[in-house]
């Protein structure tokens, strides 16, 4: 006999409040009980969507990602460069309002390293999101190399920033540091433009000579 045709939207809902309720309380906490109680479900129905306590941490893990990504992802692609992306990116991140979210990014971070094999997924895709995204905020005519090496700094350094922030709360020494790292993305970036700049007037400069020499052979 067939089964009961399984609800998507109410599975991702189910999920998506087991994450909120995650970002309030933290994944230490995490059990069936509380959360069931805490959401307006059995414990059985939280068994049948998950199956156990690490697949629901797995899958917290993942959504979790998917919303810091989703909030960011739309943001770097709204910007005419990379500076004014990541200057954009970091705004939204360090906002304290973001704090709780961040908090438990890090948290289950530290939790998918100590697991590797079991959080393969998470830890594959939670540079690799952001990495295709920087790269290709830095426009097709960047060296690929060069590009994602440049994406693998900004990574790191925002990263870092953030969990000095939540770490510490010393936001105004971390909002200088971040200052002074943006300041060198927009730095190249400027110079990015005057070097564009430079080979378009050699470019137009070369076609009028041929020009001229044309127009004088005839």
């Amino acid at each position: 006999m067939a089964g009961r045709p399984v609800d998507h939207q109410r599975r991702a809902e189910l999920l998506d409040a087991v994450v909120d309720y995650t970002v309030e309380h933290g994944f230490s906490e995490l059990s069936w009980r509380p959360v069931a109680a805490a959401l307006g479900v059995s414990t059985t129905t939280l068994v049948h969507r998950f199956g156990t306590k690490e697949q629901m941490l797995e899958a917290i893990l993942g959504r979790l990602r998917e919303r810091i990504f989703a909030a960011t992802n739309d943001t770097l692609g709204e910007q005419p460069d990379l500076a004014t992306a990541v200057r954009a990116v970091w705004t939204r991140t360090s906002d304290p309002r973001r704090g709780a979210e961040f908090r438990l990014f890090f948290a289950v971070y530290g939790r998918a390293l100590q697991a590797p094999e079991q959080f393969a997924e998470f830890l594959d895709r939670v540079v690799a999101d952001w990495m295709n995204a920087l790269c290709e905020t830095q426009g097709p005519g960047t060296d690929p190399v060069t590009a994602k090496r440049t994406a693998t700094l900004v990574i790191a350094t925002i990263r870092g920033l953030l969990l000095d922030l939540l770490a510490t709360g010393d936001r105004a020494r971390v909002q200088d540091a971040a200052e002074s790292f943006l300041a060198t993305l927009e730095r190249r970036d400027g110079n990015a433009r005057a070097g564009e700049a430079r080979d378009g007037t050699a470019r137009v400069g070369k076609v009028r000579d041929g020009e001229a020499r044309d127009a004088e052979a005839s």
